[in-house]
């Protein structure tokens, strides 16, 4: 199954991802590439963990479902999103018992070392996440990528290593053949936390799903903006930031990227760029004529949006970038 970020809760329940089989561990792997470890991995339990998958690509992505389905693993999740995204916002404390990361990207560039996941405030992250006994697993052809791995994980205060030979499933990822043809050697360890900080999730308050929550504008156009006036809407980036305070320094980043006349309902359709630390989303907003004459600003359903306090921005920023233009706003719902 695979779900989108707005399908999640905040924080997730195994009782409603794996209805069937909640009593059972659960597993996160992060990066499941083509979706070939975890099918023989979870035989070597007498019952498959419930299972969580995170990955960057698509193609993966449907790869990896199509694995999951052909070995019958009906109790498996599969999301395109960032682990820390998942992680931090999606996991509970205390309830998984393993994450497991294979042949992860090294970013072996100077610089770069800021992109790679297993640093230090993941470690701290995942200790509170994961149940006592639960562990990080990592398996990685990288020299150098597996000893800065261990050395964040000690200086993270709340890990332990365990040097261990992988599991054997690890081996015969698309990866690990890859560089066992090269005659390199995969290394192997376990973090394993010795304490488990505080780290609270995301409530469902954060991110509302209600109806009534999803934010709008009500709003006069002047005529230079009416859409039946308008021949051309494109028109350079438009950026807004916002929403750093004590809690959040990082905030979020809106840019509106184009503008659109919507034929179909006589309106204009923006299409906004959402930027919050490492959540990133695409959505559009779209500006309709309502039966009185003035016109509703209101984020499309499209593509699942889940509404962050930067989505809403979204909606606030297209609300000003009209209002620069004459637009008179009636009514604020975001």
């Amino acid at each position: 199954m695979i779900f989108q970020l707005s399908d999640f809760q905040f924080p997730e329940t195994p009782s409603r991802l794996f209805p069937d089989t909640a009593e059972r561990p659960w597993v996160l792997e992060v990066g499941f590439g083509d979706g070939r470890f975890w099918p023989p991995f979870a035989r070597t339990f007498p019952e498959a963990p419930n299972y969580l998958g995170v990955e960057l690509s698509g193609v993966s992505l449907l790869k990896a479902e199509r694995r999951l389905r052909a070995a019958g693993l009906s109790n498996g999740v599969l999301t395109k999103l960032p682990a820390s995204v998942v992680v931090r916002e999606v996991i509970p404390p205390g309830s998984l018992d393993a994450i497991i990361v294979n042949f992860p990207d090294p970013w072996p560039k100077a610089g770069h070392t800021e992109q790679r996941l297993l640093r230090v405030p993941f470690f701290q992250l995942a200790a509170n996440r994961l149940k006592p006994g639960g562990a990080v697993l990592l398996t990685t052809d990288h020299d150098e990528y597996f000893e800065f791995a261990c050395a964040e994980a000690e200086a993270s205060g709340v890990m332990r290593v365990e040097l261990a030979e992988p599991p054997a499933a690890a081996l015969e990822t698309k990866y690990a053949l890859k560089w066992r043809d090269l005659g390199l050697e995969a290394h192997h360890a376990r973090f394993v936390p010795t304490a488990h900080p505080d780290a609270p999730p995301v409530t469902a308050a954060t991110y509302p799903k209600e109806e009534s929550a999803v934010p709008h504008a009500i709003l006069r156009l002047p005529d230079t903006l009416h859409p039946q006036a308008l021949t051309q809407t494109h028109f350079d980036k438009y950026t807004a930031r916002g929403g750093q305070h004590a809690a959040d320094p990082v905030g979020w980043t809106v840019v509106l990227l184009d503008a659109y006349r919507s034929l179909a309902k006589d309106g204009l359709v923006f299409l906004a760029h959402v930027v919050e630390g490492e959540l990133t989303q695409e959505v559009l907003i779209n500006v309709n004529p309502r039966s009185d004459g003035q016109f509703l600003v209101r984020l499309a359903r499209f593509g699942g949006p889940i509404i962050t306090p930067g989505v809403k921005a979204a909606v606030a920023t297209v609300t000003a970038w009209l209002e620069e233009r004459g637009a008179e706003t009636t009514n604020r719902g975001y």
